[in-house]
């Protein structure tokens, strides 16, 4: 594929994911915003315990979108339609299936999945009626993740992105309807997220009335060999969210002991702040996936290379305007989410930001690398990436440093897991590039 080409395809992809991918993000931010305003710090601390239950519900759903689309891109590129087709059904098969566990979760064990969270008495019913809701909602979350992932590597980008669109703007919307007009409390926070996903899979429904779907059902019995490839390749992008909803309650724990609930609602601002941030690096690493599982399928190796410098180029860019931003805003960031102008969430907070963003870049080097092995069917090294990053290196660094310089140990952690992680990428990428020029 000529440079050009590849470049502009480069360029039409990652820029439409990353408006789209920032728009899902903004699903909690919106939250943040309007229970902190509308709810004060407690409505901002049982948001931030409940938070992580989206992130399990939202990974399963990249699970199965990722690594269905993944595979069903690389049978189009070997011309393999009637697999690609298979892929894309019994994708659809599992997800629903693993949806309906979230549903019944959500009916039968929201109280014990609040105690779990560490809720004290004066945020158990906000954080209750958090889970609960949108545990109910997980069958729309899940679907709108999937779909937009085949949506996207069916040619068709801008839907996918003016799907996620539309669905936070109308989160937004709702939310603040809900909240101040209706006065629907925590409730109208969630209901609004959980209408969100709804409205993207109407006009993610376009794809098909306007019959550009390139993908459809068949009649097939699941096939549990299919369903461990799909995992397989899906498994970094379910592992990445999986452990942010784990480092998020592990963080909670923590902060809790140190801080109580004032700190926890510090945290989330940053943690949330930090969720639109690395949506923009799962942005792009989403946007080249298509490109990557294509050349892949014809055997392009110099293009894929190409995507990937095109990709660290762009991360390194956007990384250093962030954390500029963040740097010298950090004080009139945090008061938006600060109503009631409480000291001390004020001052975490605003050292959080300045001292947890020091991971930028080396997150979204991470999130790129894991792209890349998972979009050329290299599933181990992504899943050593993402496993590392998510559970092996933060939970240990975060119990230790936090034990030995508190707060500020517990801000270090997340930076000092991601450079170890990124290193540990480098020499897993280039042990694999040696590999291929011995064959």
């Amino acid at each position: 594929m000529k440079t050009e080409t590849l470049l502009k395809e480069f360029c039409q992809y990652v820029i439409l994911n990353i408006c789209g991918m920032i728009g899902l993000s903004c699903y909690i931010l919106a939250d943040t915003f309007f229970i902190s305003n509308g709810l004060g710090a407690n409505g901002l601390t049982a948001l931030n315990l409940a938070i992580p239950i989206y992130s399990f519900i939202h990974g399963s759903g990249l699970l199965f979108g990722m690594g269905g689309a993944t595979k069903y891109s690389i049978y189009r590129g070997q011309k393999e339609f009637n697999n690609a087709d298979k892929t894309f059904s019994n994708t659809m098969y599992i997800m629903s299936a693993v949806a309906v566990i979230f549903v019944l979760t959500g009916i039968f064990f929201a109280e014990i999945l609040t105690k779990l969270t560490g809720a004290d008495k004066d945020v158990f019913h906000m954080t209750k009626t958090y889970l609960q809701v949108i545990l109910l909602f997980a069958p729309a979350f899940m679907a709108n993740d999937t779909l937009i992932c085949f949506v996207r590597n069916d040619g068709n980008p801008k839907l996918a992105m003016l799907g996620m669109l539309t669905g936070s703007f109308s989160n937004i919307i709702l939310d603040y309807i809900f909240i101040f007009p209706l006065n629907m409390g925590i409730f109208g926070a969630v209901f609004a997220t959980g209408l969100a996903p709804v409205m993207s899979l109407i006009v993610l429904s376009g794809h098909w009335i306007a019959k550009q779907n390139q993908f459809h059902f068949v009649r097939i019995k699941p096939s549990f060999r299919l369903t461990g490839k799909i995992i397989s390749l899906g498994i970094p992008s379910f592992i990445t969210e999986m452990a942010s909803g784990i480092v998020m309650m592990v963080f909670n724990a923590i902060i809790l002991r140190l801080q109580g609930n004032i700190g926890v609602a510090a945290y989330g601002v940053v943690a949330n702040l930090s969720l639109v941030v690395i949506s923009v690096f799962t942005g792009i690493a989403q946007g080249i996936q298509p490109i990557l599982s294509r050349v892949y399928g014809y055997g392009a190796r110099e293009s894929q290379k190409q995507i990937l410098k095109y990709a660290l180029i762009t991360m390194l860019i956007i990384s250093c305007g962030i954390y500029l931003i963040f740097l010298l805003s950090a004080n009139p960031i945090v008061s938006i989410f600060n109503r009631e102008q409480t000291i001390q969430l004020q001052q975490i907070a605003e050292t959080g930001l300045k001292l947890y963003f020091t991971a930028i870049p080396f997150a979204g080097f991470n999130i790129i690398i894991s792209a890349y092995f998972t979009s050329t069917e290299k599933a181990l090294p992504a899943q050593i990436i993402s496993l590392s990053r998510g559970f092996f290196v933060i939970i240990p660094m975060a119990y230790s440093l936090s034990y030995l310089l508190n707060m500020t140990g517990i801000w270090l952690s997340f930076p000092i897991t991601e450079c170890f992680v990124a290193l540990a990428g480098i020499a897993l990428y280039i042990k694999l590039e040696r590999g291929k020029k011995n064959v």
